[in-house]
């Protein structure tokens, strides 16, 4: 899929070969900004096409890890390059080393590991609130929606809480909701899907995205 625009300004949905992915490409299209899909990950992570690379939600850990895996060095140098990548529910799990959902390697941009939910009732389905880290300036530029929908059975459990942004709880297990890494922070990654958190939501990932495409053209 592709919009019409500037394709040095474009955003670039990486597909994993599994889910529908237009609701994402429709929440995005509104920023003014060309967005694709597509699935070749070398391709997907060159800058000379892309200048936000999102990871979406859709699909298990190890099959996307097996996906991203021929491509897995050159999607980390584009990172260390400066590419801003945006992780939303898996895509965010798959930002981390290594998953109890099962093998492969996760690209390894935030230190840190992915685990099951501690909660008798899994998995999360549903909305649940969102609670801002500190004041962090990301947050303060993007507004945070204040509850947003999740679809998970996994967390991300980063090596340094510094890299968390923002916290959610399910029952009793609090995890990361929004956490920040790579060159220049240029990584984000939300739990959260934004595109089926309503207005908030969207607009969280709009401005998101507006905020990387800023930042890579400096």
């Amino acid at each position: 899929m592709s919009a019409s625009g500037n394709a040095q300004r474009g955003v670039t949905i990486l597909d994993y070969g599994v889910g529908n992915l237009h609701s994402l490409a429709k929440a995005l299209a509104p920023a003014q900004v060309s967005v694709r899909i597509d699935d070749d990950p070398v391709r997907a992570a060159d800058p000379r096409l892309t200048s936000v690379l999102v990871l979406p939600g859709v699909g298990a850990f190890t099959m996307a890890a097996e996906r991203l895996a021929p491509a897995r060095r050159t999607i980390r140098d584009a990172i260390d390059d400066g590419l801003p990548v945006i992780g939303i529910c898996l895509g965010m799990q798959l930002l981390f080393d290594v998953s109890e959902e099962g093998p492969g390697e996760g690209l390894g941009v935030i230190a840190g590991r992915v685990r099951r939910l501690r909660a008798a009732r899994v998995p999360q389905i549903g909305w649940n609130a969102v609670e801002r880290n500190g004041d962090e300036s990301l947050l303060i530029e993007v507004p945070l929606p204040r509850v947003a929908y999740y679809a998970n059975s996994f967390v991300c459990e980063p090596a340094d809480d510094a890299a968390v942004l923002a916290w959610s709880s399910y029952e009793a297990d609090r995890f990361a909701a929004v956490v920040r890494g790579g060159r220049a922070g240029r990584v984000v990654g939300v739990q959260f899907h934004p595109e089926k958190s309503s207005a908030a939501g969207v607009e969280f990932l709009q401005t998101l995205v507006m905020q990387a495409i800023a930042e890579r053209a400096r």
